[in-house]
């Protein structure tokens, strides 16, 4: 008698489990974009994130002859790169591609193009009538724009949040189907990447459809406004217990910090460290973070790098990370343990370091079944040559076992002297992500910046609550290089196994690269990953090269170069300030008096052409603005701008500067810089030119 009520009692507590279980919505999904405690559990229900992209399809056989093909998206590729042609072009060469074609529940989740042309239509759950018909590049980069229901929302907010430079998170569930199908000429333009979560058969989702847009106005918008500033807007419940110390730590020594008791979670991680040398400190400094008495940090990673910041201080705000100006960093990925937790910070360097550590923890519930450790565990390769040809797979995280993937870094010093990005281009590389057992990825890349959610290799500083580039030297993509991204709607959950590469592979061969990185997952205990203990020699402090010249190569080809101090015409109120950024190790600097004071550099063409002239400047807190003329004409940059801003709070750059196109007359020429002004708040403002190059055009 007992046996089957008991029975019959499980079998009815199931079923209100299935029926109470979430149905999956668009507002379920926006809501998941800023619910970062639910990636500590494994999900339920569960769903298999994969790519369609614009990779090159003769890219087929791991380690075979073309795995590093690179037609991806230019057009005229070899094999067309798409999942089937539909219809093959007509007589105004438009065809119609397969772009994607899902059967069973899911969602889009990410969507990212650096160029498309031609039309896209989007179809779901097998209606014959497409919910989105309209402009490709409409549809990878502002997905809801051409829905009117979009005026109901903060479309200026959702337009800084949910579009994040070239990506768009805004979610497209469906539940039984979805076929995506691209209207062009393939001989064109057509880079793309569409980001699907696959779901087990039995979940269940409302399939969108615009008016979910006004259904769930509200949800969005709280989204898009904790996105748009989670360092105040994201909360931490009234319980939390928070606690901070300040250590000092002598070279070679560690010390442990915090010993917290669970279950239990850290829901804030703050650390900020200063020494004579912040930028070494930040590389030497080693932070260790062991749960429930394993034996090893499955946190281990330089502090700066940990924190998306090195080298150096390079403030930015993103939805897990914050680096302040003051180098405070903060931590906003939960951290999760069943038993114990052990903070320790090693100081690999030769100076003492002093560290303000602080921790918010709160009670959790550890789900025997489902919980899961953070882990981020930093590798890096000095001394590397990237190439064009010699392509390689660098890995970020090979691992066996159960977990969720969740967040990159990529940090490089790229000693590349050609101070464009046609040349000075690191990450021409795809990433490719192999998810349990796979022996092709089922994520497969079109280049490093477009898994970064940018194009063209541009050198700009930028953040996003989900990627971002808050380091780049320059000139180009030379110096020290940051990027990240955070995988928060778009998360990869693994089974048994991932293995995460990205092809190192550059615009030309370039010796004495540093490719320092992180593969941030949340894993089962009982994952094992191919890490090796940091080594002090992993942990240097990387220094760029001592003194470096650019090179006349590539996007500088034809090109004659002059260094700023050997063509002023008069030094008066400048200096020299030696740093490794600079061309030559040095660079002139300018302290103008007042606005409409002048400094003329003279530089000379050989025979009468066409010609582009431009100037590499610093870009820092101390500098104005400036307007040119060229031979006493006012001139302008080839964007049409008369004013440049040398501006920029918190970083010093190096930055190119191209003049509109010009016809020159053999013999010399004057370029004068008219200073503008400068903030208010600017005691002593700097000019800083550090040289100046005259291109000859189609030569």
């Amino acid at each position: 008698f007992c046996l089957p009520v008991i029975l019959l009692l499980t079998l009815f507590s199931m079923g209100i489990a299935d029926i109470q279980r979430e149905v999956i919505t668009t507002g379920k999904l926006f809501r998941e974009m800023i619910e970062l405690e639910s990636l500590t559990y494994f999900p339920d229900p569960v769903f298999k994130t994969i790519q369609f992209s614009s990779y090159d399809r003769r890219s087929k056989l791991p380690g075979g002859p073309d795995w590093f093909a690179n037609s991806d998206g230019f057009g005229g590729e070899p094999i067309p790169n798409f999942e089937k042609v539909l219809r093959e072009p007509d007589a105004n060469k438009i065809g119609e591609y397969l772009i994607a074609d899902v059967r069973g529940p899911g969602a889009i989740v990410r969507l990212w193009t650096a160029a498309i042309s031609g039309t896209i239509r989007l179809y779901l759950d097998d209606v014959e009538t497409p919910v989105y018909e309209g402009p490709a590049v409409d549809f990878f980069q502002s997905t809801y724009d051409g829905f009117p229901q979009m005026a109901v929302v903060e479309r200026e907010r959702f337009g800084r949040t949910i579009y994040q430079r070239d990506a768009s998170y805004a979610p497209i569930p469906f539940a039984a189907s979805m076929r995506l199908v691209w209207i062009g000429d393939i001989d064109t333009i057509h880079f793309y990447q569409v980001g699907v979560r696959q779901y087990s058969s039995a979940t269940v989702i409302s399939t969108f459809q615009p008016e979910d847009i006004r259904t769930y106005r509200h949800t969005i918008d709280r989204t898009s406004t904790i996105l748009d500033d989670p360092d105040h807007l994201l909360s931490i419940p009234p319980e939390t217990f928070s606690e901070e110390k300040t250590e000092i730590l002598a070279s070679n020594g560690k010390k442990e910090l915090f010993s917290l008791e669970g279950p239990r979670a850290i829901r804030n991680l703050s650390i900020q460290l200063t020494a004579v040398d912040r930028d070494a400190a930040h590389r030497q400094t080693v932070l260790h973070i062991r749960f429930d008495d394993f034996p090893w940090g499955q946190v281990q990673s330089p502090v700066g790098d940990f924190f998306g910041a090195a080298p150096g201080v390079n403030p930015y705000t993103s939805l897990p990370f914050t680096v302040q100006p003051d180098g405070t960093m903060i931590c906003r990925f939960v951290l999760p343990f069943q038993t114990n937790c052990r903070i320790s910070l090693e100081n690999r360097g030769e100076q003492e370091v002093t560290a303000r550590i602080g921790v918010a923890v709160q009670d959790y519930d550890w789900d025997m079944d489902r919980s899961m450790h953070f882990r981020a565990r930093w590798r890096a390769n000095h001394d590397l040559t990237a190439s064009p040809v010699d392509v390689q797979d660098l890995p970020f995280l090979i691992a066996s076992g159960k977990g969720v993937y969740v967040g990159t870094v990529s940090y490089l010093l790229n000693p590349n002297p050609v101070p464009t990005p046609y040349g000075s281009w690191w990450g021409e590389g795809d990433e490719k992500i192999f998810v349990d057992g796979e022996g092709v990825p089922s994520t497969f890349g079109t280049g490093s910046e477009d898994y970064y959610n940018y194009s063209w290799s541009v050198p700009d500083i930028f953040y996003f609550p989900y990627c971002g580039q808050p380091k780049n030297d320059g000139p180009g993509n030379r110096g020290f290089v940051t990027n990240f991204r955070w995988h928060i709607l778009d998360s990869l959950p693994f089974q048994s196994d991932i293995r995460f590469y990205m092809e190192l592979k550059s615009h030309e061969v370039t010796p004495g690269m540093s490719y320092a990185r992180i593969g941030y997952h949340y894993a089962r205990p009982g994952l094992t990953d191919d890490f090796m203990a940091l080594t002090t020699e992993d942990v240097k402090k990387l220094e760029l090269p001592e003194k470096w010249f650019p090179a006349a190569r590539m996007g500088a080809r034809n090109s004659v170069f002059y260094a700023s101090e050997n063509a002023i015409s008069n030094r008066d109120r400048t200096t020299l300030q030696k740093n490794r950024l600079w061309a030559g190790g040095q660079s002139l600097v300018w302290m103008p008096a007042a606005p409409g004071e002048t400094k003329s550099f003279l530089l000379e063409v050989e025979e009468t052409g066409r010609y582009r002239i431009h100037f590499v400047a610093g870009l820092r807190p101390q500098s104005g603005s400036v307007r040119l003329l060229l031979d006493g004409t006012s001139v302008s940059l080839s964007g049409k701008e008369q004013v440049v801003n040398l501006y920029r709070p918190y970083r010093t750059l190096s930055r190119n500067f191209t003049l509109e196109e010009t016809e020159l007359t053999k013999g010399k020429h004057e370029l004068r810089f008219v200073f503008e002004g400068a903030n208010a708040d600017i005691e002593t403002p700097t000019i800083i030119i550090d040289f100046l190059w005259v291109q000859a055009v189609n030569r």
